[in-house]
């Protein structure tokens, strides 16, 4: 349930027009390689009596989506994965009715309508769960990876002449001094601090006494943020990332180990990229 009510991405003005397309081509490949519904049987010209179904389901999708989806998407905000998934589903149920009754003439009695009807009834739902699935599952992922990937770019001017100290606490400590942006991550280990950074192009290394709540006390910036109950990233450094919206492994710098996003802290760091 916590999925389903994440934020979903709108839609592209002009991605309806590709996605009827895509939607056509999926229904007339259906009908003429498969023949289902009886379409085997038929002998007039398959090509032409399935093509007419893939041109309704053009019009249909285009007819939902210009009076009912879009309208709905300003209407709704924040726009959620789960209203994506239904507008999906409801779109596929108004193409299989769409398309139902295009074969109205060719069923023999008035008696037959209701099986056939409940027949295309029971493949549209079945394949238009497993397509929405599928659909919204995939394009949220990539969208996840896109804000991502928003980051790669990021170093934000002001930032670039801003030293930070950490601060050892031990008795013989020594505080360690670098420019915001070099700082990559820290680590917890035990009593001590692991801080990764580059220097002069090479990512380097120390430890030192203190913890991962002090660090964040004294990194008071938005792009220090915990991403796991044992490190603290710098997203401004962050160069890839892996995974899904269940958890990632970050990428920072030119430091060859990644970093992991555990499944606790991946809403905050959503927050941060939209």
């Amino acid at each position: 349930m916590n999925i389903l009510q994440r934020k979903y991405p709108f839609q592209n003005d002009h991605s309806w027009l590709k996605d009827a397309l895509l939607f056509s081509l999926i229904v007339f490949l259906l009908l003429f390689v498969l023949q289902p519904f009886g379409i085997s049987s038929y002998t007039g010209n398959k090509f032409l009596f399935t093509l007419k179904f893939a041109l309704i389901t053009f019009v249909s999708f285009a007819l939902f989506a210009l009076l009912v989806f879009r309208p709905l998407q300003r209407r709704l905000k924040p726009w959620r994965i789960w209203h994506q998934a239904l507008a999906i589903l409801s779109l596929t149920l108004f193409i299989g009715f769409c398309n139902f009754l295009c074969i109205v003439p060719q069923v023999n009695g008035r008696s037959n309508l209701l099986p056939v009807f409940l027949l295309f009834l029971y493949w549209t739902l079945i394949v238009g769960s497993i397509v929405t699935a599928i659909a919204v599952g995939i394009s949220y992922t990539r969208y996840l990876h896109r804000r991502l990937e928003l980051l790669l770019d990021k170093k934000p001017e002001q930032q670039q002449h801003l030293w930070v100290t950490f601060h050892d606490t031990s008795v013989r400590g020594k505080d360690v001094q670098m420019p915001l942006n070099d700082f990559l991550y820290a680590e917890a280990k035990k009593n001590n601090v692991m801080l990764c950074y580059e220097h002069d192009g090479k990512v380097e290394t120390q430890e030192i006494r203190s913890t991962l709540s002090a660090l964040l006390a004294e990194l008071n910036y938005e792009n220090i943020i915990q991403c796991h109950r044992s490190f603290v990233v710098n997203i401004n450094n962050i160069t890839s990332a892996q995974g899904n919206s269940n958890g990632y492994q970050l990428k920072l710098g030119h430091c060859p180990h990644h970093v992991p996003v555990s499944r606790t802290y991946v809403p905050k760091l959503r927050s941060f990229v939209g």
